[in-house]
């Protein structure tokens, strides 16, 4: 049985109206994790990744970067549990989700 993480975060800055969404939607699915992606009303971007430990760890540093245009001041990390997953359509490996 293969160990998968479950990681919550949270990205602050300018990462609203820049793509950074898409961006990590792009990242996410080329390193085949599961999770979603959406925006915050507060002005951040929510996210959670699911997958090897080393991969959800590559994907959380490249959110550190974000796409041209983005800047990103900080990122709160948390484990997160499978259940969170459930946000995401049955079937999809990774989501963009409505903001909340």
């Amino acid at each position: 049985m293969s160990t998968e993480v479950v990681c919550h975060v949270v990205i602050h800055g300018r990462v609203q109206g820049v793509g950074y969404r898409a961006f990590v939607e792009d990242e996410a699915m080329r390193l085949n994790l599961q999770g979603w992606v959406r925006n915050r009303r507060a002005g951040s971007v929510e996210a959670l990744f699911a997958g090897p430990p080393e991969v959800v760890d590559a994907m959380v540093e490249l959110c550190r970067k974000g796409p041209s245009g983005a800047r990103v001041d900080r990122i709160e990390r948390r484990a997160a549990s499978a259940d969170d997953l459930t946000l995401c359509q049955t079937g999809r490996g990774f989501a963009v989700l409505p903001t909340i």
